[in-house]
């Protein structure tokens, strides 16, 4: 197991880069703890794959360093630093057995046999493998195969960490809550540093104790899913997690708080001090669909809205209304009172976020905060 730094780390495909748009991976610093099991989401083309490739070696960054417990291993081939590796599509021997396909690395180690059996048992009933052992590996599914892909990289004890790459692609979407749900077994039980990819926030937030969101070549945010979900610390982390994403409305400076289309939007005091730090006027309200309050009849801090359409999904319903020229989105109990032509909403104080150019700003900062802030892993 390893601690895992990415020191000023950037990486370009062009042999010249000009500009931040020439970055594949733009420069962080960012820290992977010993023994955490975390999620690496973001869209297709954000650089996600690219930061994988560069843990394990796969490929070399153009800038910075890649840390494993305190050794530069920037220079390093995937099998020097002790790397294990699960692709988007199973990666396995069809003419051997499952036991052999488990067994490989660790005879390529020179493993004495007596250990080379007893630790294909102890993984092959982790993964619930027992039964096929002794199947040929072309004869499995292709969860079954996708599942000796992942006990490859788990047979060796000596491994710094796991790095899965979508691995969950290629499985039937019955079988991926139980394959996530193993995979987080088995990080509680062995506590090997695992890092996972993935475009899916459900996949990240099953298997992850931390989320690591990348937008456009950069982390933008790392936390827990509560923390995304609750404070989502850019415009993208609150848009792209989330059933609905977050409501997001451009404003404009007003005396008593923002503007949007001529509806004065209150801010807190926090949220004043910053935005009047601020000379930007990329300036967006956020609020989750959550969190709006809906009224049943007219109310002094809430506005007439009309509705447009209503989805009922069973245990709750999201409802449509028009605020201004921009739809936004409500999500409601199922029991809750759909209303018919239009309705009263408002924006309780302590979930309207204040975005400036593109990231939240004006939180108040708790001595809790501040604690797990300087504990906790990050990025530049």
């Amino acid at each position: 197991m390893a601690e895992i730094v990415l020191e000023s780390l950037a990486h370009s495909y062009m042999p010249s880069p000009s500009g931040a748009n020439d970055y594949a991976i733009r420069r962080m610093t960012h820290t992977w703890r010993n023994g955490g099991a975390y999620a690496l989401l973001g869209p297709s083309g954000c650089g996600k794959s690219t930061m994988l490739n560069i843990i394990s070696g796969l490929l070399t960054p153009s800038e910075g360093k890649v840390v494993f417990d305190k050794q530069d291993v920037s220079h390093l081939a995937p099998q020097e630093r002790n790397i294990a590796q699960v692709f988007q599509f199973p990666v396995v021997y069809d003419t051997m057995t499952v036991a052999d396909n488990l067994a490989f690395p660790l005879r390529n180690m020179k493993t004495p046999e007596a250990k080379v059996r007893s630790r294909v048992s102890e993984v092959a009933e982790l993964l619930e493998l027992t039964p096929v052992l002794n199947k040929r590996a072309s004869n499995l599914t292709a969860d079954e195969k996708q599942k000796v892909s992942m006990g490859r990289g788990l047979v060796r004890e000596d491994v710094s960490a796991i790095l899965f790459d979508e691995p969950l692609t290629v499985i039937d979407p019955q079988l991926k809550w139980k394959l996530r749900r193993k995979l987080r077994q088995i990080h509680e039980q062995l506590h090997i540093t695992m890092v996972y990819v993935t475009h899916d926030q459900l996949e990240a937030a099953t298997f992850a104790e931390e989320i690591a969101v990348m937008y456009d070549g950069a982390i933008v945010q790392f936390g827990s899913p509560r923390e995304l979900f609750e404070s989502p610390n850019h415009t993208f982390v609150g848009y792209f997690i989330g059933s609905p994403g977050m409501n997001l409305l451009p404003v404009t400076r007003s005396k008593n708080g923002v503007e949007f289309e001529g509806k004065l939007i209150p801010l807190t005091d926090e949220q004043t001090h910053a935005l009047d730090a601020s000379s930007s006027d990329n300036i967006k309200v956020g609020i989750r669909p959550e969190f709006v309050h809906l009224w049943q009849d007219a109310r002094d801090e809430a506005w007439q809205v009309p509705v447009q359409y209503v989805e009922d999904l069973g245990t709750y319903k999201i409802i449509t209304v028009k605020f201004g020229s921009i739809p936004l989105k409500l999500r409601i109990d199922e029991e809750t009172p759909v209303p018919k032509e239009h309705t009263w909403i408002s924006f309780p104080a302590q979930w309207l976020k204040l975005y400036i150019d593109e990231y939240l700003t004006g939180e108040p900062i708790s001595l809790d905060a501040v604690s797990a802030e300087q504990g906790a892993p990050h990025a530049d």
